[in-house]
């Protein structure tokens, strides 16, 4: 067995992603015929949304289409929505929204080591640096003591330069679609999004394709791939 897999009792996988995989991240639910048509055309993950809340919305992620996302031959990352834009961030929030996504994941059968997101984006312009990264430290502790590994979504208004995201303990960067984005020094990203204009079967979705950041990092996703065994 590769030493980047590990079995769970749900018969699903953590994987390091191949670099230059196609994927695609949305809002809304992925019917296993809707993963089996995509994965016939050459998608090979998705990445749906976690709530903020203790339950699950109707538009979130559960662990019935879990299932069928990995059934229908795609690999899964969970990322966990945003406040509205703009908000402000604090540490006890950063530990209460961490929480909630180790939790759901947990619940939803995410296997330990498996990546799950962090969104950050439209962060309230008058916050500082020391709540922005108090938050995000405390999400980080709350996420990675249930065994996940933490990535962070830099979306526009992060309320970080460049250095200040190298300097959180997170090893795993998702680049957005935005142009306000910045460079991520040493490391860069793993994963870069794209906009799609349109609905590909049946769903809205973002384009993303993963790459091997410049330490050797990828994203680590869950899967039922006979060739993650």
């Amino acid at each position: 067995m590769s030493k980047n897999v590990s079995v769970t009792d749900s018969g699903g996988k953590t994987q390091a992603a191949p670099d230059g995989s196609r994927g695609f991240d949305a809002d809304s639910p992925v019917s296993l015929a809707m993963a089996q048509r995509f994965a016939g055309e050459g998608y090979t993950f998705c990445l749906r949304y976690l709530s903020l809340e203790a339950s699950a919305g109707e538009r979130d992620l559960r662990a019935e289409e879990a299932q069928h996302i990995l059934d229908g031959g795609l690999a899964l990352m969970p990322v966990q929505h945003v406040l509205n834009a703009p908000w402000m961030p604090a540490q006890e929030l950063g530990t209460k929204h961490g929480l909630t996504a180790a939790i759901q994941a947990r619940a939803i059968g995410v296997p330990a080591q498996t990546n799950v997101w962090l969104d950050l984006e439209g962060v309230d312009c008058r916050a500082n640096a020391h709540d922005v990264i108090a938050y995000c430290n405390a999400w980080y502790e709350a996420v990675a003591s249930a065994g996940y590994l933490p990535g962070v979504y830099v979306g526009a208004s992060c309320g970080f330069t460049g250095q200040q995201l190298y300097d959180l303990p997170f090893r795993h960067y998702w680049r957005s679609l935005s142009r306000d984005v910045p460079a991520i020094p040493v490391r860069d990203y793993q994963m870069v999004q794209s906009v799609h204009d349109g609905i590909i079967n049946g769903v809205s979705i973002n384009l993303d394709t993963t790459s091997v950041d410049r330490c050797g990092g990828v994203p680590q996703w869950w899967t039922k791939a006979l060739d993650a065994i």
